[in-house]
């Protein structure tokens, strides 16, 4: 595996790339191939390319954090700055003492205007970590500084004597506060579309603008599932006893399978517009919105 991790700060005078160091992490085999496959388009400068391999990485392992970074970098300097925000926050969430993704989370949120949100950020990096200079010049920019944030941040804590007070629940109010707890909200999901689940408890959300599909885990974690180039305009999905998923795929005229394992197949092609999907015993019934009809096929 080739240990290159791409930092895209690209000179304006020289045209050079820096290259940081990667994290150390021994993902799947497959995975790496893919990462390597990124890296080796990313010098012929072939961003799309690149980023379509390491989505397929990410796809694979949805914990490979070099692949998320470099990813993330190429969507940086292209100037597609939401989409690498997103990244970025998907590093966070894996890794929180990833601190050169949180200074990058931080930056790109100034550049899109949510200078809160980059305070907060900048709030989590210590001062101990390298990249706190460049925390305290971003900080500086918003007429703040990384203590001044830290500062905040530990003042919104309960004192221990209000702590201790805020853990007696009122009798009366207990139920709502276990409902209360149960409610989530899952961010950062360009145009979801459709939702399914397996039995393990895991949800499966289709993203149509993105491509993929993410899955949300029992404990609340949000991960991405699978992103393909054969997923093409996800609508709605379902799945079935074994754990398989069905998506229509609006965009490709078709509808896919994919098992546990994340293999993905065409089931049935030449589907005008595929919309709904529905599963009855043994048939999957598709809604296609181009020829105004149902089609009904035997799994």
């Amino acid at each position: 595996m080739k240990k290159l991790f791409i930092s895209l700060l690209i000179l304006a005078n020289t045209g050079l790339a820096v290259f940081a160091e990667p994290q150390f992490y021994e993902p799947p085999n497959e995975a790496k191939l893919q990462y390597n496959l990124g890296i080796d388009y990313y010098k012929t400068a072939q961003y799309d390319r690149a980023m379509a391999a390491f989505r397929q990485a990410i796809s694979i392992d949805p914990n490979y954090i070099d692949a998320y970074y470099n990813l993330g970098s190429i969507l940086e300097y292209l100037k597609q700055d939401e989409a690498a925000l997103a990244v970025f926050k998907q590093i966070m969430v894996r890794k929180p003492d990833d601190y050169e993704s949180v200074f990058k989370a931080a930056y790109l949120s100034s550049k899109l205007g949510q200078p809160d949100k980059a305070k907060t950020y900048l709030s989590l990096i210590p001062k101990e970590s390298n990249v706190y200079p460049k925390a305290q010049q971003l900080a500086s920019s918003l007429k703040t500084t990384v203590q001044e944030q830290t500062a905040i941040k530990e003042t919104e804590k309960p004192q221990p004597s209000a702590a201790v007070e805020a853990s007696k629940p009122e009798p009366q109010k207990t139920e709502q506060a276990k409902k209360e707890q149960t409610n989530a909200m899952y961010n950062d999901i360009a145009s979801p579309t459709g939702i399914t689940s397996d039995k393990n408890g895991n949800v499966f959300v289709a993203c149509f603008s993105d491509n993929m599909i993410y899955k949300i885990t029992p404990d609340g974690k949000k991960l991405i599932f699978i992103k393909d180039a054969k997923i093409n305009g996800p609508i709605d999905m379902v799945s079935d006893d074994a754990g398989n998923i069905y998506v229509s795929n609006y965009n490709s005229n078709n509808v896919i399978k994919i098992t546990p394992s994340g293999v993905i197949s065409v089931l049935i092609a030449n589907v005008q517009k595929p919309y709904g999907v529905h599963i009855n015993g043994d048939f999957l019934f598709v809604s296609s919105q181009g020829s105004n009809s149902v089609l009904k096929y035997k799994l």
